[in-house]
């Protein structure tokens, strides 16, 4: 019942519209309901002698009270038959305009159900993916590292659908269904108890049929969202890239593995869908039945002479009414299918909105907006699941210092530095700034001292004033026009189409390698940060860009604590320190020329790349 619940949370967030909907479906019964009964006075004028039609006294005119739908059936029939008396062509025409009358109601509330529900629809699924979109930043980058970018989205859209489906199924099924079915059945009751008692007693037998469905249904559709989310990724990583793919001549290679991927998606969905469209079909069938069993019973009845309290022109309003009655029926059917099927992907969005996050800022966490005096880490300690990345790292770095981290590939210089910005937590050990720890700091505080440049600049599809002062709510021209003259960007960015306000496109596909790096430095010169970090800045470029970047990055680490994680080593002679890690550990540490005498690793590093 949980599940319902949270639908049914989704769906009453907003009141206003849920009941609104409500009260527009109930309105839609009644006259549909009434645009059916009211067919019966038409039936009799066209089956009835004239002279059967006189007016007679109903019993409340001679002082009895026998319940209000007496009171209006009896009423509407003397007046009715008073105008039969004088006019019967009169009174087909009153009939035929009443029931033009309930036909327009009846569809105009149902129209304005159609028009509160549609927003309260979409309101639902924009909260859902908003908060999915919200919940996947605030994870950590080990869920990241874990999860395919293609099921998130997946999640946030197909799944986010299904969601949609289930909030207007549930206000029908537990709202507009049920009213009708309770309505139509009071109406049976009403015209013949007998007729009613034996189509009750044949109904229940779709309802076990439904159930088998069902479960079935449910399995089917949680393989067949995951097999999505796969899709979506293999569409994302391809895409991606399309250089790479068009380069090494692989586009019927890689097509084909779509192609395989997307016809186990079809043969999934294909399933769910025939799974879910059978329940209704097989509850139509079975109503049907019963609809001809109740013709044939009472047909019979009314032919043999006896008594069952219907004349045949209410016979026939009954089978009408009934057939109606097998509407709300069937719906519940094809609602619970689609709740059914939008159960898989409600745990598929519970799994991403309950997912753990564990860096959070602590309930007495200190502010602190300054950087006054050293980084220090102490006997640092980090893994990847059971695999150790960090073992016992110790180093202290001053405040102002220009220190590098060399080491082969995979040796833990990257992780290192995300710990230091609390992407991870460390699992032994501690990272301190200025004495204090910083699992004891806000999150925002530390990010806040920190900016970063890194190997791949990311960009964004923003102009270029807005990827410069990117996370500032209100930036300052001045200040971006300042960024980017001393990231050697200002002329470049000039002469774009429209200068500062041009959209640089996804992921900044308009600029070259080198002019993205500028815009990147920009950023980092635009935050104004204490601490400085560049992972592998200038390694991607060419001899040219890679001047006016160096260029740009020495202007950038003026008077800041600067991190520089390098593989070419002619980027870091002049730090302040040099530490090498190999495997996790920190084996060497000292400036170029002490570590070149140690004749030690370093040394080997250098002379590979053709360094004395």
């Amino acid at each position: 019942m949980s599940y319902y619940r949270e639908i049914y949370n989704y769906t009453f967030k907003y009141k206003g519209l849920a009941w609104a909907t409500i009260l527009f479906n109930l309105l839609f019964v009644i006259f549909n309901l009434l645009s059916l009964v009211l067919f019966i006075p038409v039936l009799q004028l066209i089956f009835r002698k004239r002279e059967e039609l006189k007016p007679i006294l109903p019993p409340t005119y001679k002082g009895g009270w026998s319940g209000p739908f007496e009171y209006i059936q009896d009423q509407y029939n003397f007046n009715l038959r008073e105008i039969v008396s004088e006019s019967p062509k009169t009174a087909l025409f009153l009939v035929c305009v009443s029931v033009m009358l309930a036909f327009l109601l009846k569809n105009i509330f149902r129209y304005a159900a159609v028009w509160t529900q549609s927003e309260l629809r979409m309101a639902a699924v924009r909260d859902i993916r908003a908060a999915l979109f919200e919940k996947a930043l605030l994870l950590p980058l080990s869920y990241h590292s874990k999860e395919k970018k293609g099921d998130l989205m997946a999640r946030m859209n197909s799944d986010v659908n299904e969601i949609e489906v289930a909030v207007v199924s549930i206000l029908e099924l537990i709202f507009r269904e049920p009213l009708a079915i309770i309505i139509n059945l009071l109406t049976l009751i009403y015209m013949s108890p007998k007729l009613t008692l034996i189509a009750l007693f044949l109904l229940p037998l779709s309802a076990f049929v439904i159930s088998r469905i069902g479960k079935s249904l449910k399995r089917t559709a949680h393989k067949t969202q995951e097999q999505l989310g796969f899709l979506y990724a293999s569409m994302d990583e391809h895409l991606g890239g399309i250089r790479i793919i068009k380069a090494f001549n692989a586009i019927s290679f890689i097509t084909d593995s779509f192609k395989e991927k997307n016809l186990q998606h079809q043969k999934l969905a294909t399933r769910v869908f025939r799974k879910r469209d059978l329940s209704p079909l097989l509850n139509e069938t079975l109503g049907a039945a019963v609809l001809l069993a109740l013709v044939f019973f009472g047909g019979r009845l009314i032919l043999d002479g006896k008594q069952i309290g219907l004349t045949g022109e209410v016979f026939l309003t009954y089978i009408i009414v009934f057939s109606q009655f097998l509407r709300p029926i069937q719906s519940v059917s094809n609602n619970m299918a689609n709740m059914t099927k939008a159960q898989a992907s409600q745990d598929r969005i519970n799994s991403l909105l309950n997912a753990q996050d564990n860096i959070v800022d602590q309930l007495d966490c200190k502010v602190k907006t300054s950087f006054e005096q050293e980084i220090n880490f102490n006997n640092v300690g980090f893994s990847y699941q059971s695999q150790a990345v960090l073992k016992d790292v110790n180093w202290k770095v001053k405040k102002g210092q220009l220190v590098a981290i060399v080491g082969e590939s995979g040796s833990g210089k990257s992780t290192l530095m995300d710990l230091l910005q609390r992407f991870h937590d460390v699992n032994s050990g501690s990272i301190e700034i200025d004495g204090i720890d910083l699992r004891d700091l806000r999150i925002r505080d530390i990010r806040a001292l920190i900016g970063v440049v890194s190997q791949e600049s990311i960009l964004f599809n923003l102009t270029a004033a807005q990827n410069i002062a990117f996370g500032d709510d209100q930036p300052d021209q001045q200040r971006i026009e300042e960024a980017a003259k001393v990231a050697n960007a200002f002329d470049f960015i000039s002469a774009l189409e429209n200068g500062f306000e041009t959209p640089l496109g996804e992921r900044g596909n308009k600029l070259s390698g080198g002019q993205k790096q500028r815009i990147a430095i920009a950023r980092a010169i635009y935050k104004n940060p204490a601490i400085l970090i560049l992972d592998e800045a200038t390694s991607a470029l060419d001899t040219e860009s890679e001047s006016l970047v160096q260029q740009a990055l020495e202007n950038l680490m003026q008077e800041r604590t600067s991190f520089v994680i390098a593989h070419r080593l002619s980027t870091v002679k002049n730090a302040d320190e040099i530490i090498v890690l190999s495997k996790g550990e920190i084996i060497e540490r000292g400036k170029h020329h002490e570590l070149l005498a140690l004749n030690g690793h370093y040394r080997k590093l250098c002379e590979l790349q053709g360094l004395s």
